[in-house]
């Protein structure tokens, strides 16, 4: 499978009084790549809402491993890493470098939710498209 990666780079905005990258940060720029790689592969917060179901978290995990600094260029990718059969749960996984260097592990487990009937469902097949064109973990498990 094709690596689907993003450039990123840290803003001021980024920065706490410490000037150190405000931990939220690294989950808000997982967030968004998710969403872009879902939007990239045809599950559009529209068709969503046609379907009737969404993304949610049970587990956000960031692991930091290097600083980062103001004005830095990066990238970060995103693989599945587990899946149950049914693709009703899922686990991503984010890696951010600068360069070669890893500075950062973001580990995501969530599953989708029936917008109306407010319970996990597995997704329609839209869903499952997308999720079986995501790149996966070498540690890829079915669950």
């Amino acid at each position: 499978m094709q690596t689907f990666e993003r450039k990123l780079h840290i803003r001021w905005s980024d920065l706490d009084p410490n000037f150190h990258v405000r931990h939220s940060v690294y989950y808000d720029f997982g967030a968004q790549l998710r969403m872009e790689f879902l939007n990239t592969h045809g599950l559009t917060p529209k068709e969503m809402m046609q379907h009737q179901f969404g993304p949610v978290l049970f587990r956000e995990e960031a692991k930091f491993s290097r600083e980062l600094h103001f004005g830095d260029y990066l990238t970060m990718d995103i693989l599945a890493t587990s899946l149950r059969k049914d693709y009703s749960r899922f686990g991503m996984r984010h890696n951010i470098r600068r360069g070669e260097d890893l500075c950062a592990v973001i580990d995501v487990d969530g599953a989708w939710i029936d917008t109306v009937k407010r319970k996990l469902t597995a997704p329609p097949q839209i869903g499952i498209d997308m999720i079986d064109a995501m790149p996966r973990s070498e540690d890829f498990e079915w669950r």
